[in-house]
């Protein structure tokens, strides 16, 4: 069974494939989002255990996002989720009640798909995900092993449809013929109402911890996904961006290698009924402030 303390120790494991960065010496804690808007021209968010737990907005995100935006705040969603295209996801925030234009929002999938050659790329999607957003030749790997064997390259966008009968097709397949594995979620583990999911990102490293020698990961924290961002906020400054997350090794982590200022938010996320101080001090990772909730 997935634990807390288990995701941890793997993120520790891996963490030498992760970017390298310093950190801040001391945190802050606050009650609000809203108390450091003086100090911040843009704010990132995470989205699960930030903004929504699966279905259902947190309380009070909807009033910070509407606070921020009135204060003239940039407000921006960035999420490692690579099971839906950007219309889905902004379906996504409009059925929980918030309102995001489509260049508000930027994913992982969004990276993961500029980085893409052409070629017969061989996807790993959710059933009902139609890949609108795909420009190069696909098909869907299911239980065929001829198709993992005849395609140039690997797209992993969801595990929704993955299972371990189809995980040994593909490792078998890539260590046979080593070939890019784009994983377009580079988390490990998702927290859900009812426990952790695997993502991508675990299967990702499983790869190389058995030989693969070239997958890729896109999303937090790696920089591809940061430079989105970047470029959609027109020029402000990283010391004037804040990312809030739940993640150390994902949202933290990634956002300080870019030097943009970072917020943990602990109460609903990986970290929830968790004292983050320790997994702080045990991973040298430390953001600049820390809350509960946004509100």
């Amino acid at each position: 069974m997935l634990t807390t303390q288990k995701v941890f120790e793997r993120y520790e494991d891996i963490r030498p494939r992760l970017p390298q960065t310093g950190y801040p010496q001391r945190t802050s804690d606050i009650a609000s989002i809203l108390e450091i808007s003086d100090e911040i021209d843009a704010f990132v968010f995470d989205a699960f255990g930030v903004l929504n737990l699966g279905n259902q907005l947190i309380a009070g995100a909807d009033f910070a996002l509407k606070e921020l935006r009135s204060a003239g705040k940039e407000v921006r969603v960035l999420t490692n989720a690579a099971s839906y295209d950007k219309a889905g996801a902004v379906k996504k925030f409009s059925n929980l009640g918030v309102r995001f234009d489509t260049q508000e929002i930027i994913t992982s999938r969004d990276a993961a798909i500029k980085n893409l050659t052409p070629g017969l790329w061989g996807v790993i999607s959710a059933a009902d995900d139609k890949l609108n957003d795909l420009s190069f030749n696909y098909i869907r790997l299911k239980n065929d092993t001829k198709a993992y064997d005849k395609v140039d390259g690997f797209l992993f966008l969801s595990t929704s449809e993955w299972n371990a009968k189809k995980h040994l097709l593909l490792q078998q397949s890539v260590l046979k013929n080593d070939r890019p594995v784009i994983i377009a979620n580079a988390d490990l583990v998702a927290p859900r109402e009812s426990g952790f999911t695997l993502e991508p990102g675990f299967y990702g490293h499983e790869l190389i911890d058995l030989g693969a020698s070239n997958v890729k990961f896109f999303g937090k924290p790696y920089p591809e996904v940061y430079r989105l961002v970047t470029k959609s906020l027109s020029g402000v400054l990283g010391e004037k961006i804040a990312m809030c997350g739940d993640s150390l090794h994902t949202d933290i982590l990634g956002a300080a290698a870019q030097g943009w200022k970072t917020v943990l938010v602990t109460k609903d996320g990986l970290f929830s009924g968790f004292d983050t101080k320790n997994y702080c001090e045990e991973s040298g990772i430390f953001p600049n402030w820390r809350l509960k909730r946004l509100i």
